[in-house]
């Protein structure tokens, strides 16, 4: 063989081992489960030409000021962090409704410290951001997590006020992350969660829908992605969310909890090795900032109500504590995010902007399956009230 013909046979096999790398990674990585699914692209809904879209905007947070397992004065200093720049972040940040950008602080039941949630409640207080759950466990049976969830939410509701209750049964009403994204046992191992009829334990003890989802890269990732659907519980087996009915206007409730996904697809402008493009899984870090494409991107996707495709839910996520990532979260990238998504989404004629909280997207896609439309942000306490965020009376 010429040198010309050896090098292009070691670099054609060179090519084949970083494919055949790259498939074996997807199958351990559960990537072939939705790769499928965004190259169909079925959930993408054409809106009516000279139809106002309105762009519900959710950012939510596994807010963990233990995460390291650092000393007491480095959780104290990362709450703090928040507490003092947040609110400077969101200073001349509004929505078409006037209202700053919201945060959803989804705190872990097992990190819980009464001063970290004062803190936070005063950020809610001003009108920054709302508290729901998150919980890591692993090897727990369903006695257990009842306990840890009932207690939990109580805890929240009672000593902060940072939970709306019921109006009939007095239950605090609540949404919920999975932590390692194992909800209802997904993950293969079989670690991280123990609990086959999750669901059913986390709509009895007063949760109305999970926001774990996308967890890609994880192998806990569903293979339905970038919809709003409901969960049936089958509680002889696990990930029983991996498929269900989409919430859809003029529909109801066909599930134990309804399950809003932020975007999940491919990165075309990032690729890895130079050849194969990332995930893009709307998670917010410093090696992954909220550029004007990936706002894009994220619009672009149209995660909607089945029957209501003018309302467009972005969900984005991050690890809010992390100090690796705080810059990013509190500093110019995501001011220049929110500013970017007041410019370009939010003209009045073919697009507004709404900033809510993860109660508040439950609420509106609750009131768009309820046939409801026109303005969105009409329904911001459609069925879950806003919590009081302050204590009872003595």
């Amino acid at each position: 063989m010429t040198p010309m013909l050896w090098f292009a046979a070691i670099v054609l096999l060179g090519l084949v081992a970083l494919a055949v790398a790259a498939l074996q990674l997807a199958r351990r990585r559960n990537i072939t489960a939705w790769l499928m699914a965004y190259l169909r692209q079925d959930w993408r809904t054409p809106v009516p030409a000279g139809t106002t879209r309105h762009l519900l905007f959710c950012f939510v947070d596994h807010y963990e000021p233990a995460w390291g397992k650092p000393d007491l004065a480095l959780e104290r200093a990362r709450v703090a962090r928040w507490r003092a720049d947040l609110p400077k972040l969101c200073e001349g940040h509004r929505d078409a409704d006037g209202r700053p950008p919201m945060h959803s602080f989804f705190y872990p039941e097992e990190e819980y410290r009464e001063e970290h949630l004062d803190s936070l409640v005063e950020l809610c207080r001003l009108g920054l951001g709302e508290i729901e759950i998150h919980l890591h466990h692993d090897g727990d049976t369903e006695a257990q997590l009842r306990e840890k969830l009932s207690r939990f939410t109580e805890l929240l509701a009672h000593r902060h006020g940072a939970l709306p209750r019921d109006p009939l049964s007095g239950q605090p009403r609540w949404a919920f992350i999975h932590g390692n994204w194992a909800l209802d046992n997904s993950h293969p191992s079989g670690r991280h969660c123990g609990v086959d009829n999750e669901l059913i334990v986390l709509r009895e003890e007063g949760c109305y829908a999970d926001f774990t989802l996308p967890a890609a890269p994880d192998p806990c990732q569903t293979s339905t992605i970038n919809r709003i659907y409901w969960a049936k519980d089958d509680p002889q087996r696990p990930k029983s969310h991996d498929k269900g009915p989409n919430v859809r206007a003029g529909g109801g409730t066909e599930g134990d909890l309804m399950i809003l996904q932020g975007p999940l697809g491919l990165r075309w402008n990032s690729r890895k090795f130079g050849i194969f493009p990332r995930i893009e899984n709307a998670d917010i870090r410093a090696v992954s900032p909220p550029s004007r494409d990936r706002i894009d991107a994220w619009v672009d996707t149209g995660i909607h109500v089945e029957g209501r495709p003018e309302w467009i839910f972005v969900k984005i996520h991050t690890h809010g504590a992390e100090d690796c990532d705080m810059d990013t979260l509190l500093g110019k990238a995501m001011d220049d995010a929110f500013t970017y998504l007041e410019t370009r989404y939010n003209d009045g004629r073919d697009w507004k902007l709404h900033y809510v909280s993860a109660r508040e997207a439950y609420n509106i896609a609750r009131a768009a399956e309820a046939g409801m439309a026109g303005d969105p942000g009409r329904h911001r306490d459609f069925l879950i009230p806003k919590p009081l965020y302050q204590p009872p009376t003595a």
